[in-house]
């Protein structure tokens, strides 16, 4: 665990980036699955059951949550790797947040265009 966080704090922008945005999208698609299959079947557990998926898939494909940030990248600083100082785990933070959340909205704007023919009025011009 202490070398995933190394891994983050060395980790160039543009993968850190790209990995926080295919988290967010695959958290998101996994929300929208647990949510449809509780509606289809009419019964709750079956979604409780199914939305972990979205979490192992996010560990197999080795993509960065923000939980997952603040939990390693100090792990990393305590145990003294060269190169981890406060200054870049605070960069890191930010960045996964920001692009998380903007997979997740762009998410919700092509599921709200597909369900209803149009996209949102926000892009409505």
């Amino acid at each position: 665990m202490i070398d995933a966080g190394a891994e983050k704090v060395h980790m160039k922008t543009v993968p850190t980036l790209m990995r926080a945005y295919m988290a967010g999208a695959i958290l998101a698609l996994a929300a929208a699955f647990a949510v449809t299959v509780t509606v289809q079947t009419g019964s709750p557990i079956f979604g409780a059951i199914l939305f972990p998926v979205g979490f192992c898939m996010l560990y197999l494909l080795g993509y960065d949550l923000l939980t997952g940030v603040f939990v390693l990248t100090p792990l990393a600083l305590i145990d003294k790797r060269p190169g981890v100082t406060w200054p870049r785990i605070l960069r890191e933070p930010p960045r996964v947040y920001r692009r998380g959340f903007g997979s997740i909205v762009m998410l919700l704007f092509h599921q709200h265009s597909s369900f209803h023919g149009k996209p949102p009025l926000l892009l409505a011009a």
